[in-house]
């Protein structure tokens, strides 16, 4: 018996060497089994990657409709029938729709095309600029444009019939029950605004003869009334509020010149919020402005005055003076009466869900504070009787942290570790969560002085039920505090469970200065998504008696969940790091999915790298994640250079499928490395407060030793490299360690003194940052000065030893490129090896094609020089010797 080389197996000498003549046939043989030959990726193959979108099904769930996205800016959109497998493409397609189960409605530039679903029939409708669809009438509304004086508003069946058209349309409006459209044309130099029941084909001239446009269109919530207002041909004329009563057949106009209850130094705008009709029909909410004065002084001077007692600074002031100067006023048309609800002294507003109250409180009362949002008092405003009282005393001004319900009887707020109610009509505060065995608030950033709320926050139709997310479960809690219920059982195994779609779109509608959640229906159930740190991520169908899986994978992320009207048919993306999305689809009478589309089916010619969940400790012995990933043509027996990449905690992507690409905003694709023979790594990174670059240069050294000891790393030839709050983390690693052979930092802080000084993108001063947020500092400069420059790069210069390419935009409003300049001139003294790019016209990230596939280049250029020993470019060469 002999062991074999090859195999590693035992085999008896004969069999042996059949083995063996068998496999040099197939290697002097490759056409033998169609074995496929592997290419190595190269940047001519980038462009043929596309990103798979979903945009939905019709409603019994026979055609799914989705995008392909390519970096040519040439999108594809496609309809597939989720039975026989037929496909339609329609390129550069957008705005995809479907109607009725049966028709299928897209644009592209200047047209409509309507699909009929049934007979494979298409129709393309010309200079169309928008459309909308009615589906109890079963009426296409098409806005027609020949040129930007020639408007015409056609109304027809899908099919064709039935036609009408409307000549001198400037644009028009739906009611939210789709039957009724409110529309503003033009007959000569003459506007009239109209209103058409589509059912009825009855046509009501609201208003006409106008010299004026009309603009600003809104609905009843219920379709009850509409608001609008008119334009005056001359700017310096005021804007008129217009109110009609559908019921009543009426006409009321607001004209506040004529009635001055606001006095004469206000006048109508349409620059800041939309008008908005109370649900009781009773009020017209819209936004008025100071007129302007001149101001006649002495000297004429265009001097910024910064004033040392500002409770905001000049640039932040000079930000929010329009919003400042604009307030929110209140028009009773059947009583005639006009009242302003916020002011200079109580500016920022939000209505109750009713209408009927008003909550107002003014952001700049508690400053100068050093936090994004300071605190402020709270004041509810009864809008039928214009009293005003204390709600809540020196309360965050997060607007996560502070909203209405939708019934309009309650405010939901966050304090003191806790979620409270307060019952408008009886005036009472309640902690409703204070006796549950669970936190509401978390601080996974590991920010100073900080508890952060989930954002996902939802209210039951009857209003009588709050619900509320812990780390884990969704909660129903009465709103009188008495009863609370877990919906879900995440916790026991540490699954997170959450409302299905708002992962990336907070769950609210916009409520003047703050938000208000939306309502979900407890009894027809909800649809949930899960996702765990172990790899687990599913959705599920919830209802009050049961919570069952609907599909679930432990080794790959599904995302983009949409299900049929009726319920029956579901589709989603899935993937992996090296599984491109794929479009699957699942019957509720079937336990097994179907792959509907393979995006990037091309991935299979070329060679792939793997993704591997890393566990490590720092030195103080705090277990941590992270993500590597493998070279594409991974040899076991072959040391490979790394390439380690930070920014605090990266390993929740640990699923997420990059396709590779120069054009990358921060010119650092992870694909275009692993299929170029390098290891590339994403460390988690854990905080200490006033330690942010110390903690960073423990975890990273920590992790990446722990990579370079366990995997085939060439342990002289690890790069490191970052962007923004990572540039700053890679600028100060360097001075700690020599660790790495090369490093590149973008958009990266090296003087906290410095930057702590300084102004940024919003006009605040970027002291919040560092006592309050990203900068984990948790003291002022003037506290804490060691502290400051124990973690400040710039301090620190004279150890480095590592070459480093720096890179930033020059119009950089978040971080300024003198940051890149005081660590490249601190370098240039000290004849470091440093190189640094500087993008004119560009930002905190890089935007232009153009730069970003430069940047991308240079990226790539300076790691194989630095940790493969390639030649230097000659930018490289020129720049260094």
């Amino acid at each position: 018996m002999k062991k074999d080389i090859y195999t590693n197996v035992i085999f008896p000498r004969r069999k042996a060497f059949l083995f063996l003549v068998f496999i040099l046939q197939l290697a002097a043989c490759p056409c033998l089994g169609q074995v496929l030959q592997k290419k190595i990726l190269n940047v001519n193959d980038y462009s043929k990657w596309g990103q798979l979108n979903l945009n939905g099904l019709n409603e019994n769930g026979s055609w799914v409709s989705y995008t392909l996205s390519y970096e040519n800016g040439i999108d594809t959109l496609f309809l597939k029938n989720t039975k026989s497998m037929l496909s339609k493409s329609f390129a550069a397609g957008t705005n995809g729709r479907f109607v009725n189960s049966d028709w299928f409605i897209f644009q592209t530039t200047k047209e409509v095309h309507l699909v009929n679903l049934k007979t494979g029939l298409k129709e393309i409708i010309k200079n169309a600029i928008q459309y909308d669809y009615s589906p109890n009438t079963r009426k296409l509304l098409i806005l027609l444009s020949q040129n930007e004086n020639q408007r015409t508003l056609l109304i027809r069946k899908l099919n064709g019939t039935d036609k009408e058209q409307i000549a001198s349309v400037d644009n028009f409006i739906m009611d939210p029950a789709l039957q009724m459209v409110l529309y503003t044309s033009k007959a000569d130099t003459k506007h009239e605004i109209t209103l058409l029941d589509l059912s009825k084909k009855n046509k009501i001239t609201i208003l006409g003869n106008s010299s004026g446009s009309f603009d600003n269109l809104v609905w009843h919530p219920k379709g009850k009334s509409v608001a609008f207002m008119e334009m005056p041909l001359n700017p310096s004329e005021s804007k008129m509020v217009f109110y009609y009563d559908l019921h009543g057949n009426k006409i009321y106009k607001l004209d506040i010149d004529v009635q001055n209850e606001l006095g004469d130094s206000l006048s109508i705008t349409d620059k800041s919020h939309k008008l908005k009709i109370s649900d009781d029909m009773q009020k017209v909410f819209f936004s008025v402005k100071r007129k302007t004065k001149l101001e006649i002084t002495k000297v004429s001077s265009e001097v910024q005055l910064w004033n040392g007692n500002a409770k905001w600074i000049y640039p932040m002031e000079e930000k929010r003076k329009q919003a400042e100067r604009t307030y929110l006023a209140l028009w009773e048309p059947f009583k005639n009466n006009t009242r302003l609800l916020s002011n200079d002294t109580l500016p920022q507003i939000m209505l109750t869900g009713d209408q009927r109250y008003a909550i107002l409180s003014n952001k700049k009362q508690y400053e100068p504070q050093y936090d994004y949002e300071s605190p402020r008092d709270f004041y509810i405003m009864d809008l039928s009787s214009g009293k005003s009282e204390l709600l809540l005393k020196k309360h965050s001004g997060n607007m996560l942290r502070t909203t209405a319900s939708p019934n309009g009887k309650y405010i939901a707020y966050f304090k003191q570790k806790n979620w409270w109610i307060y019952n408008i009509s009886k005036k009472s505060h309640t902690n409703i969560t204070k006796n549950l065995k669970s936190s509401f608030f978390h601080n996974e950033k590991q920010h100073p002085n900080n508890t952060d709320v989930d954002s996902s926050i939802f209210w039951t139709m009857n209003g009588k039920e709050i619900l509320l997310c812990d780390e884990y479960d969704i909660w129903a809690i009465n709103t009188n505090g008495t009863s609370a219920q877990r919906l879900t059982s995440g916790r026991e195994t540490q699954i997170k469970f959450r409302l299905a779609g708002y992962s990336l779109v907070l769950p609210a509608r916009s409520n003047y200065d703050g938000i208000i959640f939306d309502s979900v229906d407890l009894h027809k159930g909800l649809l949930l998504e899960a996702g765990s740190v172990r790899g687990y991520s599913g959705f599920y169908k919830w209802s009050p008696k049961f919570n069952k899986n609907l599909v679930y994978s432990t080794s790959t992320l599904l995302n983009q969940f949409t299900q049929s009207a009726d319920g029956t048919t579901f589709v989603y993306l899935e993937q992996r790091y090296d599984v491109s999305p794929k479009l699957m689809i699942k019957n509720q009478s079937n336990d097994s999915s179907k792959l509907l589309v393979q995006s990037n089916p091309q991935q299979e010619e070329f060679y792939w790298g793997k993704a591997k969940l890393i566990h490590y400790k720092n030195t103080k012995g705090d277990s941590l994640s992270g993500i590597l990933y493998y070279p594409a043509q991974y040899n076991s027996q072959k040391k490979y250079p790394m390439i380690v990449y930070i920014y605090e905690k990266l390993s929740n992507d640990f699923y997420k499928y990059i396709a590779p690409s120069q054009l990358e905003d921060r010119g650092f694709n992870i694909t275009t490395f692993t299929t170029q023979g390098y290891f590339v790594l994403l460390p988690d990174i854990s905080y200490q407060i006033g330690k942010p670059g110390l903690s960073a240069a423990d975890c990273v050294v920590s992790a990446t030793k722990e990579i370079i000891h366990k995997e085939m790393i060439l342990p002289n030839r690890v790069g490191l490299i970052g962007h923004s709050f990572g540039g700053y983390e890679t600028n100060f690693i360097i001075t700690q360690t020599d660790l790495y052979a090369a490093a590149v930092s973008g958009s990266g802080a090296s003087d906290l003194t410095n930057f702590y000084l300084t102004v940024g993108a919003t006009g605040r001063s970027n002291m919040w940052r560092f006592e309050n947020q990203q900068w984990r500092m948790g003291k002022s400069l003037f506290d804490d000065r060691e502290g400051y420059n124990s973690n400040s790069p710039i301090e620190h210069a004279e150890n480095i030893t590592t070459p480093l390419l720096s890179w930033t935009g020059e119009s950089d409003k978040q971080m300024n490129w003198n940051q890149s300049a005081a660590l490249y001139l601190a370098l240039h003294r000290l004849n470091k090896e440093h190189i640094m790019l500087v993008y004119p016209k560009e930002g905190h990230t890089i935007l232009k094609p153009v730069n970003q596939k430069d940047l991308s280049m240079r990226i790539h250029d300076w790691f194989d020089y630095k940790l493969k020993d390639l030649p230097p470019s000659t930018w490289i060469k020129d720049g260094l010797q």
